[in-house]
């Protein structure tokens, strides 16, 4: 959770009405301050409390008539929030559209939900999902219209969220007050975008043969072409690379480099070293140099993909020996069993004793309401469906390696779907150790998880992103 604030109006606000309250108990004639100065700070202090009633009036008017309506839901709970879109989009259709296919899954569930409340209200639904990235360009299109076709979007990529949809304000953040209650914190107080969930993509690596990954900088030694969706098609990606140049995330890579034997050190050094003056042009920290080259190293020699699942596919058959990759968790629920091909022919990097460095990458899925938004109560109301409840959440509550942003919620999944030991059987055996998920609290602290920062990822799209640009790609022909 970010760190709290308070809005610099709330705290002038304050600060004012306290100097006036000082002033009016000030005991009269007694003072040494002569009167007129009294007077002349008295006069201050009420024009202070004036200005500061007239301050949120004005605040509010420039709110759009969304941010009003976001705010005033801010205050609601989950069923006043029903009411308010049983009554808005009883009998009409709600679009949405988003990366993940499965708000087509969860708004059935939704409209079920509202008709416990009102068993006569219908609405019809249409999800999309648009290919190739282009979600950012339906999005920008849409919000040229007056009222907009979407009510809402579920959608990654926190670089581009930040510099092509918030900033240019077409999508605005939603808190539901279960979920700021369930996370500790307000809706005024929470800073950034809602999170419905964080997935995460972990090094991997087929153990059939002899290989062995007990350190995050194997994953780019010499002649090793780890399977990757490529950076281009898939642009998270490129954001983890960005991520591994803040001092956290690179510190982490210098302690892993520090773990290395010699022989292994030798290897990395020079390009480190190469790396130093870059770092510096780059205005990054003190260890941007070890990011830079694990970047350098990564860029240039993974196997690009199209995407995780064929990823998995390959990892898992007995002909994959020693080969490894970095891929969305959630893909090793899909495999079965069969010649030739077992979930007993991969090892998680990070579950393996003595690894050493980052396990994986952590990115978001997050909700907005657009700016222009048809029914933007019934939009907030699923929103809060999704993060507050266990049913509305499980469209993809079934799935390891997927992270409610709700305590709450992420606590009752994990009570249902049992993910900690997904690699059970029916009698109690644990015949696939790579399916035992160890957990969101496990993969951000022991696991090494590089979590997105959408703020610091903008920040440095230009910088380090215009580096990696022209970087040499591998090529597998």
């Amino acid at each position: 959770m970010k760190k709290k604030i308070v809005s610099l109006v709330l705290a002038g606000t304050m600060m004012a009405m306290t100097l006036a309250g000082c002033g009016s108990s000030e005991p009269q004639n007694t003072s040494s301050t002569p009167a007129s100065a009294a007077g002349s700070e008295e006069q201050k202090n009420n024009e202070a409390v004036e200005a500061s009633k007239e301050e949120a009036p004005k605040e509010e008017e420039n709110l759009s008539e969304i941010e009003k309506i976001i705010k005033e839901a801010e205050g609601m709970t989950m069923e006043e929030l029903a009411k308010k879109a049983i009554e808005e989009s009883n009998g009409k259709t709600f679009y949405g559209v988003g990366n993940s296919s499965r708000g087509k899954t969860a708004l059935p569930l939704f409209i079920e939900y509202l008709q416990s409340i009102d068993s006569s209200y219908t609405m019809e639904y249409e999800w999309q999902q648009p290919k190739n990235n282009k979600i950012f360009e339906q999005l920008t299109a849409d919000s040229l219209k007056e009222t907009g076709t979407f009510a809402m979007t579920l959608i990654q990529d926190g670089n581009q969220i930040e510099s092509k949809m918030v900033q240019p304000g077409i999508l605005k953040t939603y808190i539901p007050k279960e979920w700021a209650d369930a996370n500790g914190t307000t809706a005024d107080a929470y800073e950034g975008f809602l999170p419905l969930q964080t997935l995460n993509k972990v090094f991997m690596y087929n153990c059939t043969g002899d290989a062995v990954y007990d350190n995050c900088w194997d994953f780019v030694a010499e002649g090793n072409h780890s399977l990757y969706m490529d950076i281009d098609s898939e642009i998270v990606g490129k954001n983890f690379l960005y991520m591994l140049t803040e001092d956290k995330y690179a510190a982490w890579l210098k302690e892993a480099f520090e773990a290395l034997d010699d022989s292994d050190k030798a290897y990395f050094q020079p390009v480190i070293d190469e790396m130093k003056s870059e770092a510096e042009d780059l205005g990054l920290g003190a260890d941007g140099a070890y990011a830079l080259a694990w970047i350098k190293l990564w860029v240039e020699s993974y196997n690009a993909q199209t995407d995780d699942g064929p990823i998995c596919n390959t990892l898992v058959t007995d002909s994959a020996t020693d080969q490894s990759g970095l891929l969305v968790y959630s893909k090793l629920r899909s495999v079965e069993e069969s010649a030739g091909v077992s979930l007993n022919n991969i090892k998680v990097a990070a579950y393996e004793d003595g690894y050493t460095g980052i396990g994986g990458y952590g990115y978001c899925h997050y909700l907005f309401v657009t700016n222009n938004s048809p029914l933007p109560w019934t939009a907030c109301a699923f929103i809060a469906y999704m993060t507050c409840t266990e049913d509305g959440f499980s469209a993809w509550g079934k799935d390891m390696g997927g992270y409610s942003s709700n305590p709450e919620v992420a606590t009752a999944i994990e009570t249902t779907y049992q993910h900690s030991k997904g690699g059970y059987n029916e009698a109690g055996e644990n015949v696939f150790e790579c399916k035992n998920d160890r957990g969101y609290d496990w993969w951000t602290t022991d696991g090494e998880l590089v979590l997105e920062d959408p703020e610091y990822c903008a920040s440095v799209a230009f910088t380090v992103g215009s580096w990696i640009e022209l970087l040499t790609k591998y090529s597998a022909e």
